[in-house]
């Protein structure tokens, strides 16, 4: 699905990638954390990726069969085509600066690391690709 890289497209994301993560019975606590790790994803698009076409791409697929004992997966795929980004450039901020600051900013990817089981983030010219994934 698409959205529109606008305040709160985040919350509508979040929302749809909920009701897939309680479709497959994510326990609440999980489907919380899917919740912020889109809502941050998003964030990151509209503030950084200056897309031309203002557009953020959202896949949300299950993984594994319905009646399978093992856990299922949620793997989320957010996309734009904006100017891209060289993730070793990135400055991870010291824990004891940013308590400091008033904004706290730079976190985001660290909080998706964080919230999902597995994290790729494809970057380059022709926009970045976010691929999350959570297990049931």
């Amino acid at each position: 699905m698409t959205f529109r890289l606008a305040p709160e497209m985040e919350l509508e994301a979040r929302a749809r990638a909920c009701a897939v993560a309680k479709s497959i019975r994510m326990s609440t606590d999980k489907v919380e954390e899917v919740g912020m790790a889109v809502v941050e994803a998003c964030i990151n698009a509209i503030e950084h990726s200056r897309a031309a076409d203002g557009q953020l791409h959202l896949e949300l697929a299950v993984l594994g069969p319905a009646e399978a004992e093992e856990p299922r997966v949620l793997r989320i795929t957010i996309q734009d085509q904006g100017i891209g980004f060289d993730r070793s450039r990135v400055v991870q901020p010291r824990i004891e600066d940013n308590l400091k600051a008033i904004r706290k900013r730079g976190w985001g990817l660290k909080i998706i690391e964080g919230l999902m089981d597995e994290v790729n983030v494809l970057s380059g010219e022709g926009g970045t690709s976010v691929v999350m994934s959570k297990a049931r």
